[in-house]
């Protein structure tokens, strides 16, 4: 195997938007640098089940539910 061909592999903190600090393993920067995250696990939708909402540009939304109302929608 060549040498030097893998980034390095150490510990950093990793600050999450509600200010609390996590160490995990990273190739980012240096050993003990801190990555600061603008979205995370505990504000995004995908992890935190967040509602969604349907928005209604311009009726096409009810244009569409008048056009197919007898069909069980």
């Amino acid at each position: 195997m060549k040498k030097d061909t893998h980034p390095d592999y150490h510990i950093i903190d990793v600050k999450m938007t509600d200010g609390t600090i996590v160490q995990m393993k990273s190739t980012y920067g240096a050993e003990g640098d801190t990555l600061s995250l603008d979205v995370d696990p505990t504000v995004h939708p995908a992890w935190t089940g967040g509602n969604t909402r349907l928005m209604d540009t311009g009726g096409r939304v009810s244009k569409f539910k008048k056009k197919y109302e007898g069909l069980g929608f």
